[in-house]
């Protein structure tokens, strides 16, 4: 039989147990991170949360429905460091892609993901998650930059023949963008 002399310790052993797990900054900030990016994704993204209960890991994909990459779908893996938000988010493109700016390991070069960066538009503490999701999909449009490539061979492709470097984006749309 239990006694309320041992539920009492009992409940006062899970409620010590329930104090010492710290919820940290990092998910502190992500809680409220999240509903804001998904209130304002653009049409072209969607995220997806593998365990909704680790909001430090999801992915996205981005469908371009303009430009040199239209429906082609495009997949990023985000996983948020402890130090967030002093350090920007890991990012890594896990479709295969033909793009001066990532590289066909799947790097992305995005000022904004980096910590310190030459054009003063780096990473910084008042940056968002919806930040970098709008960063990666203008890396479809506005933010295609040659000039600083991550992919040179693509960059210089470019330079050389417009025609050439069309056709081999779309082939590897076509190839490995499709869903």
């Amino acid at each position: 039989m239990l006694s309320l002399a041992r539920k009492l310790k009992k409940d006062d052993g899970q409620s010590q147990n329930k104090q010492n797990k710290r919820v940290s900054v990092r998910d502190k900030l992500l809680i409220k991170e999240v509903q804001e990016m998904e209130q304002t994704l653009p049409p072209t993204c969607r995220v997806h949360f593998d365990d909704p209960h680790q909001l430090h890991a999801f992915r996205l994909t981005v469908t371009p429905d303009e430009g040199l990459w239209h429906a082609g779908h495009f997949h990023f893996l985000v996983t948020v460091p402890e130090e967030y938000n002093m350090m920007p988010p890991a990012v890594r493109c896990t479709t295969r892609i033909w793009h001066p700016n990532i590289s066909e390991d799947g790097e992305v070069c995005l000022s904004l993901l980096r910590q310190n960066s030459i054009d003063g538009m780096g990473w910084a503490p008042t940056r968002k998650l919806k930040d970098v999701v709008l960063g990666l999909n203008m890396l479809f449009t506005d933010l295609l930059n040659f000039d600083d490539p991550l992919n040179i061979e693509a960059a210089e492709l470019y330079e050389r023949d417009k025609a050439a470097f069309r056709s081999r984006v779309q082939d590897y749309v076509a190839q490995y963008a499709r869903r």
